[in-house]
């Protein structure tokens, strides 16, 4: 008899690119983030994604105080703990690695190159933003380059790789494969890779099926069977994109950093109705959700036990 097939699902649960003025539900506060990640965890997510904020203002915080004010009560959940090192495309690269390379995650994620990465037509969108530093945050991306040099690459890796870290790959277009792949053949990324692929930032691929599926068959193309994918998609994009990833043997990643919807005018009132939606759609397609120690046997994590907090 033939088995369900386990998928995981990632949630990212408040991100660098909303601002507060967005949404009422985008977590902003410690407590408000811990509250989001164990309401995650327990709707199914096995991995949460973590980005901190000033609790004041809203503003993305990459110190290390900021995630150590979040990071020991979520990873209470059981959930595997997934420190961003993309902090904030308006950061550079040295302040960006400080959280992860503090606190010796099971995972990270990395950026696998330099994008243009625009945010102003979120302007339309959203005409009154209470505060100026998120109207100076959209349209200070017209001029924007998020920076992810090959040397960037190498000092995230270098900072975190000998912690045990793994990497969540996050890759906004064909060519961050490729990076990829050259970092592999140097020596610089071992096996077990986890590959995030990201559809519908402006700047990188877009969000259409044909795109989905060339991510797919140039990462196969490249790694093989040496790979663990997985899919973000932006906004509108987030839930049919990750029925897609699943059809194609892939993973899901949702949460309130990718989109405030959860479904057509439906605004997400917790990034865990995103995760219950994707487990209807996991249901549908006859497969189930991988637990936490079911997604890190898959990465091949070193455990929860073996953080820094």
């Amino acid at each position: 008899m033939a088995t369900r097939r386990k998928v995981i699902i990632s949630c990212a649960l408040t991100g660098a690119i909303h601002t507060p003025s967005m949404s009422p539900y985008l977590p902003v506060t410690p407590e408000q983030i811990i509250a989001e990640g164990r309401r995650a965890a327990e709707a199914g997510a096995a991995i949460l994604h973590v980005h901190a904020r000033d609790p004041q203002t809203g503003r993305p915080d990459q110190s290390v105080a900021a995630f150590g004010r979040i990071l020991p009560a979520l990873k209470a959940t059981g959930a595997v703990i997934n420190i961003t090192t993309g902090g904030s495309p308006f950061m550079a690269v040295d302040e960006r690695v400080k959280p992860a390379a503090h606190f010796a995650p099971e995972l990270a994620s990395l950026n696998m190159g330099s994008m243009n990465l625009g945010l102003y037509p979120m302007q339309a969108r959203h005409p009154h933003l209470a505060q100026e530093w998120e109207n100076e945050h959209l349209e200070n991306s017209r001029d924007l380059v998020f920076r992810n040099t090959f040397k960037d690459i190498e000092f995230v890796l270098a900072s975190c790789l000998g912690n045990g870290t793994r990497f969540e790959f996050e890759c906004y277009d064909i060519g961050h494969l490729y990076t990829l792949r050259h970092m592999v053949d140097r020596g610089k990324v071992g096996d077990m890779l986890f590959i995030q692929s990201v559809f519908g930032l402006l700047g990188g691929i877009g969000s259409d099926p044909e795109d989905v599926q060339m991510m797919r068959r140039t990462a196969t193309r490249l790694f093989g069977d040496g790979y663990q994918w997985s899919v973000l998609g932006a906004g509108a994009s987030q839930l049919r994109i990750g029925a897609m990833s699943a059809a194609m043997g892939g993973h899901i990643r949702v949460g309130l950093e990718d989109s405030l919807w959860v479904g057509p005018g439906e605004p997400a009132t917790s990034s865990a109705d995103q995760v219950a939606r994707v487990r209807l759609i996991l249901d549908g397609l006859g497969m189930d959700i991988a637990t936490p120690d079911e997604a890190r046997a898959m990465l091949g994590l070193k455990g929860g036990d073996q953080v820094n907090f």
